[in-house]
């Protein structure tokens, strides 16, 4: 080989190994770029592409009554799928450690046995379309179906948890309790106004995914906990609301009447123990009950409330010193003010009724009560009303809850103003009415109305709690006159054997309002009820009972068994003591 040729050799080797060593560089280049320089931009993409994530469902919480007793709670139904493209025999160890072949059809034949169908049924979801990446097996089951289903270890079956609402009681309390939209959230009742108490945080778990978009077993992951909703804790008694909700139901039966309310309030905390409404809804199946009756009458419906009124005309006057419990009226069947206003007594009577104040309350006067209210001006019944908390709604927040329905007083035309001394002309709600009583009861001190007593967190510690500070409305004095009086309504009264429980003092006021025709003038129709406090020397309990449109019974005797009941209930199930000190002598006539 001549110089020449062995130098061009050389060269060719020295720019043959040039281009390898740059080819080797450009390699180790973009080697080194991949891995190190974009490592973590690439497998933050890998993982975009390979990974997934779900959202796991913080549970909401359950709404209980006092006693601890669940109104309403969330189960968790599951739903169990397949990518019909993965499914294949599956290799099962036995607990000898022999290995079994289970096929898709014998494994459709394990999963139809535990969700109670047919085999043929279950093989078709997993096989009818092979180039599928998703079909349904089962959707909602409990929870022993689901973890019975997992247990086959059959690694092609997914699994997906739902929320779902559950009220163990039914329509017990279910008017107070409300439901839920289809978006889970609370529409109505308790669901609606602790929404934000009740309300779960969601968590997020990640799991890896093949080509073909299906899940990877084993790669799940939790990445961020669920937490769930607080538990709303009410005031309201289980025990006591059932019983509540079927004395008023039989009561509502027998006298053929549409609807009707009871409130069971506590006199020292105003704590309510019990909201019964008839009709009422079961929160479980809401579309069986008609929209109309899927709130709370006793919240949400203002009516005339007739004579337990005027226990708050009679606080009026005595506090403003315009009369006392023994101020002497002559009380006229048909009386006629000086504007030209007039009513008459719900009894006939041949000449004027000559009563103290104390008896103008026994004897339910309307003229009598009339005549007293004129030491009044309109200002100041108003004002009273107004004290009394009757021009706006109770502490409680309920969903579309009244405040009750009364015009100013510079409003009113001569008739309203006489009316309003007795429970007509002016609207209020079943809760208004127990609030008053509870005033009265509790030495003149209105407290806040209290349906929930608080949001109870998972470590104990209770928030949202309610604020219970007192208002005193009118001097002890005054209310003790005035519980007095309504004492002997039951002692002397034309319903006294439907009032008095053996043992007790009870101070109680009956009514009966001529309802609207609907078209401005008052109908046939009457809207019954009771309010009032047992024991009447130290009052424990306000028990209030509305009943409207009766047919049987149109007079307040069609409420008067129904508070009887409820309060013998309330006393005994709270052993209370019975009265020990006699009532008061309070002359009625003169």
């Amino acid at each position: 080989m001549t110089a020449a040729a062995d130098r061009s050799t050389k060269r060719r080797a020295v720019v043959a190994v040039a281009v390898v060593v740059a080819v080797v560089a450009v390699f180790v280049v973009r080697l080194v770029s991949i891995q190190i320089v974009q490592a973590d931009t690439l497998n933050a993409e890998s993982s975009d592409k390979l990974s997934a994530s779900t959202t796991i469902d913080g549970l909401r919480g359950d709404i209980v009554g006092e006693d601890g007793t669940v109104l309403a709670t969330t189960v968790l139904r599951y739903d169990i799928t397949t990518s019909p493209q993965s499914v294949s025999d599956v290799e099962r160890t036995n607990d000898d450690g022999t290995v079994t072949t289970v096929t898709p059809q014998v494994a459709a034949g394990e999963i139809a046995a535990i969700l109670g169908t047919s085999a043929d049924e279950v093989y078709a979801s997993l096989t009818s379309d092979p180039t599928s990446n998703f079909a349904y097996v089962a959707r909602n089951v409990d929870v022993d179906t689901f973890r019975a289903i997992r247990d086959l270890d059959l690694w092609w079956l997914y699994y997906s948890s739902n929320q779902k609402r559950s009220y163990p009681n039914g329509a017990v309390a279910g008017s107070v309790v409300g439901f839920m939209d289809t978006d889970g959230q609370g529409v109505a009742g308790v669901e609606q106004i602790q929404n934000t108490c009740l309300t779960g945080t969601d968590g997020t778990e990640t799991y890896e995914r093949s080509g073909e978009g299906v899940a990877i077993p084993g790669t799940t992951k939790t990445t961020v906990q669920a937490k769930p909703g607080g538990t709303a804790v009410l005031t309201i008694d289980s025990d006591l609301q059932w019983f509540s909700q079927q004395a008023l139901l039989e009561r509502i039966q027998e006298t053929g009447a549409a609807w009707g309310t009871v409130v069971v309030q506590e006199v020292k905390t105003g704590k309510l123990l019990a909201v019964a409404d008839y009709p009422s809804v079961d929160p479980n199946n809401v579309d069986a009950t008609p929209d109309a009756d899927r709130g709370s009458i006793a919240f949400q419906a203002p009516f005339e409330p007739g004579s337990t009124f005027k226990a708050l005309t009679a606080a009026s006057i005595l506090d403003a010193g315009a009369a006392t419990v023994a101020t002497q009226v002559e009380a006229p069947y048909i009386f006629t003010d000086a504007n030209g206003a007039s009513t008459r007594d719900s009894s006939y009577h041949d000449g004027p009724l000559r009563l103290t104040f104390a008896g103008v309350m026994q004897e339910s006067s309307n003229t009598g009560f009339g005549m007293l209210g004129e030491l009044l001006s309109s200002e100041q019944r108003y004002d009273y009303m107004e004290k009394f908390h009757m021009t706006t709604p109770s502490e409680v927040g309920f969903p579309a809850e009244s405040g009750g329905i009364l015009s100013p007083w510079q409003d009113w035309d001569d008739q309203t103003n006489l009316t309003t001394t007795f429970g007509q002309g002016v609207s209020t709600t079943a809760i208004q009415i127990a609030s008053l009583y509870q005033t009265l009861g509790n030495g003149g001190v209105r407290l806040p109305v209290q349906l929930v007593e608080g949001c109870r967190q998972a470590d104990g510690t209770m928030t949202e709690v309610p604020d219970a500070t007192g208002e005193q409305i009118v001097p002890s004095s005054v209310s003790t006159d005035v519980v007095n009086m309504l004492e002997t309504v039951v002692t002397g009264g034309y319903a006294k054997t439907s009032l008095e429980i053996p043992g007790y003092r009870v101070a109680a006021k009956t009514g009966t309002a001529q309802m609207s025709d609907g078209s401005g003038a008052y109908g046939s129709s009457y809207i019954t009820s009771v309010a009032g406090l047992a024991p009447a020397d130290d009052p424990q309990y306000v028990v209030s009972v509305t009943i409207a449109k009766p047919v049987t019974i149109e007079s307040a005797l069609a409420a008067a068994p129904v508070f009887q009941k409820i309060m013998s209930q309330v006393l005994k199930e709270n052993r209370v003591l019975p009265s020990t000190v006699p009532g008061p002598d309070l002359p009625t006539t003169y």
